[in-house]
């Protein structure tokens, strides 16, 4: 059930961020799946972690079904049955570098981004998500379409995340009417990620609240 007014539509949108990708991979693999044969968690964590472990090493162009499925233990077959092509199999495995943002409670704007970004700080924190995603954008050029679909089914839904709080800030007077969202979407994410990439493990105490804290001076009522 859909729960009314802007802090449902906050929790709406994380959830949708969550669950999104979750609902899009098991219906991918229900369409590629032999009747009657249950899928193996155990097999799909292998194949996930073997396709990182090979894009952390070589990058897209030395991510095949062939040495994924060597790295895991299992047949092409398995492989295929999940996913149609490496492409959709290193969606999948990019997506799950990403743990879920939180669910923000939709009371306080300034509770929700600090909870949403260091959520995001955590993860850019750790150094093989940070290694893999700098592998990611430093190759992207040579893989517009690949690009193109992470930003569109693994970025997109945590934005609107971001988008939502903002909307909600709008909404109920904590921000200013005309407020640009998403030139503070990416005001908010840059200074967590660009420090994250350039800087990593230099996130001093009390660093999201300062960066949360300097922008809502910016967008509150005047």
């Amino acid at each position: 059930m859909r729960t009314a007014g802007p802090a449902g539509e906050v929790a709406e949108a994380a959830g949708t961020a969550t669950t999104s990708r979750t609902a899009r991979t098991a219906e991918a693999g229900a369409g590629h799946r032999r009747p009657g044969r249950p899928r193996s968690e155990r097999a799909d964590r292998a194949i996930i972690d073997a396709a990182l472990s090979l894009f952390a090493e070589s990058g897209p162009d030395g991510l095949c079904i062939e040495k994924v499925a060597a790295r895991a233990g299992v047949g092409k077959a398995t492989i295929y049955r999940r996913w149609p092509g490496k492409e959709d199999l290193l969606l999948d495995a990019l997506a799950a570098m990403q743990a879920p943002l939180p669910q923000p409670a939709g009371q306080s704007v300034r509770d929700d981004l600090v909870t949403v970004l260091s959520a995001m700080r955590d993860s850019v924190a750790d150094p093989a998500r940070a290694r893999e995603f700098a592998l990611l954008l430093g190759e992207g050029a040579k893989y517009p379409r690949l690009m193109a679909r992470y930003v569109e089914t693994v970025l997109e839904p945590r934005r609107e995340v971001i988008r939502s709080v903002l909307r909600h800030g709008v909404a109920s007077g904590e921000l200013r009417a005309g407020v640009d969202i998403d030139a503070a979407l990416f005001m908010l994410t840059g200074a967590v990620l660009a420090r994250g990439k350039y800087e990593p493990g230099s996130f001093p105490p009390g660093y999201v609240e300062r960066v949360v804290d300097e922008l809502l001076l910016g967008l509150a009522p005047r």
